[in-house]
């Protein structure tokens, strides 16, 4: 199967239809065999019963493409989708686009190309001239997006744009969870899948219904940007990150400590009038970096512990095998 296209969804009955047409017609056109994934995160309209029915009406006019449809019981966010979606795939390019029609169906040839002739592992749509808001969406999106360029290394002028294409390898060996959707060229980077490009898309006004996104996706997405980082950084060796700052704590506080009580002795010794050790604030000061520090210490220890016992721990991707 040339392409597997996945559709998350929430309550995207209405735009489901045309949408599908959009993606017959173009597939059609070009030749490929596909296959559509609807992945139904919890919609309460008539999104799933609409999914039947494409399957229905797919399977009796024996068509070229495949609809599948995989249905949550409630909302679970766009990664647990896109997740489920990559571990149903079977093409060997997958695309993912957004139900709500702000994505054209007719880029998808191109990304196929750039996958397949090109050697992308990955390809990001960036949608240059956008119709949304300037204000909530565009000004904090270019926010976002400076800053993710500035700590992934991955110079992408739109890393949450909907519209992507993966050579199949990619999705079968990351692991999108949480709400790190908005961070799947990062993921494949240090999976390992260097090659990652962008092309200009066609942003299009939404036709129906509403955006399910708020202004707190701004806040989430650079929280979940910390712990990628993190993650990458010392997933691997927590003590590297733990002891080497407990280490740092626990010396401040030592060396700050020694200077307390030596600034006491010394106007012990010169019968200088000094503040009692337990009242002076830097002792106390001294004391909690100390004490900190053995904690965080021991936290690198915990960590180490619970890493050496993660059935994970020798998980490597291969790249090719003699």
């Amino acid at each position: 199967m040339d392409i597997s296209v996945i559709v998350p969804l929430y309550n995207e009955a209405e735009s489901l239809p045309k949408l599908y047409e959009w993606i017959e017609r173009v597939m059609n056109e070009n030749g490929f065999s596909y296959e559509v994934i609807f992945v139904n995160d919890g919609s309460t309209d008539d999104s799933w019963r609409v999914i039947e029915q494409l399957k229905s009406l797919s399977g009796q006019q024996m068509r070229r493409g495949l609809v599948r449809g995989i249905c949550f019981r409630r909302n679970y966010g766009k990664s647990a989708a896109l997740y489920c979606g990559f571990r149903a795939a079977e093409g060997e390019v997958v695309i993912t686009m957004d139900a709500d029609l702000q994505d054209s169906p007719d880029e998808i040839p191109a990304l196929y190309k750039m996958i397949t002739e090109e050697g992308y592992d990955l390809v990001s749509g960036w949608k240059q001239k956008r119709y949304d808001n300037a204000l909530t969406k565009n000004l904090p999106s270019k926010l976002f997006n400076a800053t993710a360029r500035r700590v992934t290394g991955i110079h992408l002028h739109d890393m949450n744009c909907g519209l992507k294409a993966y050579r199949r390898e990619v999705v079968k060996n990351i692991e999108v969870f949480s709400e790190m959707h908005r961070y799947i060229p990062y993921l494949a980077k240090n999976a390992g899948f260097t090659k990652i490009g962008e092309k200009v898309v066609q942003h299009r006004k939404r036709e129906f219904g509403s955006s399910k996104f708020g202004m707190s996706r701004f806040v989430n997405g650079y929280l979940d940007l910390m712990t990628l980082w993190f993650l990458n950084k010392f997933g691997k060796q927590p003590m590297h990150f733990f002891g080497l700052v407990g280490s740092l704590m626990f010396f401040i506080g030592f060396v700050a400590i020694c200077v307390v009580g030596g600034m006491k002795l010394y106007a012990l010794h010169h019968g200088v009038h000094a503040m009692l050790v337990g009242v002076n604030p830097y002792f106390h000061i001294s004391i909690l970096m100390m004490i900190l520090g053995c904690m965080l210490f021991l936290a690198g220890f915990l960590g180490e512990l619970i890493i050496r016992n993660s059935p994970s721990r020798n998980d490597y991707l291969i790249s090719k095998e003699i």
